[in-house]
């Protein structure tokens, strides 16, 4: 091995989070929360398109909810890249409680106050019984930062979650308060994704992660 062969690839670590790709419930606009769900015939055609692209970016790890709907979307990107696929139950989608595999029409006629509390900006319990963005905050988000902290220099993780988790663990990441990216931006499509990038600024050497890209996917790389 020359002497070369051991200095760590140049560049800033990434990392990508990917919203899994559509379910059977997605399309029936059902609940899922923990609801363990299969892939729709669309969601195949979507993991299809996008695995290529979360590919190329060559990752380092490759880690994933353990719920079906993010392992399989998960797997379809390492099945392009020889990496082994790490679950871990911490990145789940928020528990929503009571609405778990309800109608979303349901939900809004049974559930008037919760949706009113949450309108209002409240972090309330989904589902009465579910968890909060809070509670979504603390386990997703930590799992995010354990992530990004094995990450050597130049490298990247795919890490696959859910629309609320991904974007939630996202804000943590960076330092962003969770209201303002609850206002501020929209939930990811299904498979598309945020990345985010440690960088700094041209008169500083700390560094800090960013977010470089948001909603990101194969029809606008």
């Amino acid at each position: 091995m020359t002497a070369a062969a051991t200095v760590p690839p140049a560049g800033p670590r990434r990392v990508v989070i990917v919203r899994h790709a559509e379910t059977v419930d997605n399309a029936a606009r059902v609940w899922q929360g923990h609801k363990d769900t299969e892939l729709s015939d669309r969601g195949r055609e979507q993991v299809q398109a996008a695995a290529p692209h979360l590919a190329a970016y060559a990752p380092a790890l490759i880690v994933s909810s353990d719920l079906r709907r993010a392992a399989s979307t998960a797997d379809a990107i390492a099945g392009l890249t020889g990496r082994e696929v790490r679950l871990d139950a911490r990145l789940r989608e928020v528990h929503v409680g009571e609405w778990e595999g309800l109608h979303a029409d349901e939900v809004r006629a049974r559930y008037p106050d919760v949706i009113a509390a949450l309108d209002r900006g409240e972090d309330a319990p989904r589902g009465v019984t579910g968890e909060t963005r809070a509670d979504v905050a603390q386990r997703a988000g930590g799992a995010l930062r354990e992530i990004a902290d094995e990450l050597k220099s130049g490298e990247t993780a795919i890490v696959v979650a859910h629309g609320v988790s991904a974007r939630v663990a996202a804000s943590e990441l960076v330092g962003l308060d969770q209201d303002t990216s609850d206002a501020v931006f929209r939930g990811l499509d299904n498979c598309h994704w945020i990345e985010l990038v440690e960088a700094g600024k041209s008169f500083s050497e700390i560094t800090r992660w960013r977010i470089s890209g948001w909603n990101l996917g194969p029809w606008n790389v």
